[in-house]
This record gives structure tokens, C-alpha cells and sequence, in this order.
């Protein structure tokens, strides 16, 4: 029996060594697949702002082109007729 027990040992210390490789190759992908999703939700998250402020920005300016043009019309109904 002690002749059998000397390469079940060494089956199982490979056995548990590959495993433990399989796991942090594992852990390795998950983990870099986490920090790409990351990344490329920042990227996501800033171009989104950007196109809101880029909007925005647009608003802004036609209500301002808007008020400019009724205070000279309103101003022109006031002058001397």
C-alpha cells in the first residue's frame, strides 16, 4: 500500500496545481474583463456628456438668438412712429 499512496500524492499535487492555475487564469480574464467594461463605460459616460453639453450648448444659444430678435422687434414697436 505505501507503494500506491507515494503517486496518488503526486497525482494529487499536480491535480491541485492544475486547478490552481485554471483559477487565476480565471480570476486573471474576469478581472480583465471588468476593467474593459470599465474603461469603456468611462468612454461611453464622456461622450455622452459631451453630446449633452454640445446640446445644450445649441439650446442656449437659438433661445438667445430667440429673445435678441422680440427685444428689437418689441423695441421697434416702441420707437417713434
Amino acid at each position: 500500500m505505501a507503494s500506491m499512496k507515494k503517486p496518488f500524492e503526486g497525482l494529487r499535487d499536480t491535480t491541485q496545481a492544475a486547478a490552481k492555475g485554471v483559477t487565476d487564469s480565471a480570476v486573471q480574464a474576469a478581472q480583465e474583463a471588468v476593467q474593459h467594461v470599465a474603461e469603456s463605460s468611462k468612454e461611453t459616460t464622456k461622450a455622452a456628456a459631451d453630446e449633452a453639453s454640445k446640446q445644450t450648448q445649441s439650446a442656449i444659444n437659438t433661445a438667445s438668438g430667440k429673445a435678441t430678435d422680440a427685444i428689437k422687434d418689441f423695441g421697434q414697436k416702441l420707437g417713434p412712429k
